[in-house]
């Protein structure tokens, strides 16, 4: 029993330590990711540093640690978010762009093969995700972009 006192009397001293690791870890996580998450995650650990220096026992500063983490994720982080994105460019951009892009059949178009002219002026090999063809010079629509392929559907114009 005496061995485990020491140990807990250990850990209670050099804890601050192990916060100030968790905080570094966690920021430089932050710049990898840049998601906010170990930043919120690093200002919980900073509240687990302080509780440490007031002189709470490791148990509870690891639980209010994870409390204030909680917080800042379910508070702040979505705020932070949203500011950052507000000036975002709401165009759609590469394959997103194509997307119920119109356009027409240039060959039959099945299952298996097929070529559509994209109203952008795009050629691509096409296909149908039905069983029924689209036949040439049909209007179409981009439904997705798999890898080169475009899958189209019909457009009752």
């Amino acid at each position: 029993m005496d061995n485990f006192a020491t140990f807990v009397q250990f850990i209670d001293q050099w804890a601050w330590i192990g916060w100030l690791v968790l905080i570094a870890l966690f920021l430089v996580i932050e710049m990898l990711t840049l998601d906010f998450t170990f930043l919120m995650l690093s200002f919980g650990s900073l509240v687990g540093l302080v509780t440490d220096f007031v002189g709470i026992p490791i148990w509870v500063q690891v639980l209010i640690a994870a409390a204030a983490a909680a917080l800042f994720i379910l508070f702040l982080r979505p705020p932070l978010l949203k500011r950052l994105r507000r000036g975002e460019d709401p165009t759609k951009s590469n394959v997103d762009a194509l997307i119920d892009l119109r356009g027409i059949a240039l060959h039959d178009i099945t299952q298996i093969s097929g070529q559509v002219k994209l109203s952008n002026g795009d050629t691509w090999t096409a296909r149908t995700s039905t069983s029924v063809p689209i036949p040439q010079g049909s209007p179409i629509a981009v439904t997705a972009i798999t890898g080169a392929t475009a899958t189209v559907r019909p457009v009752n114009d």
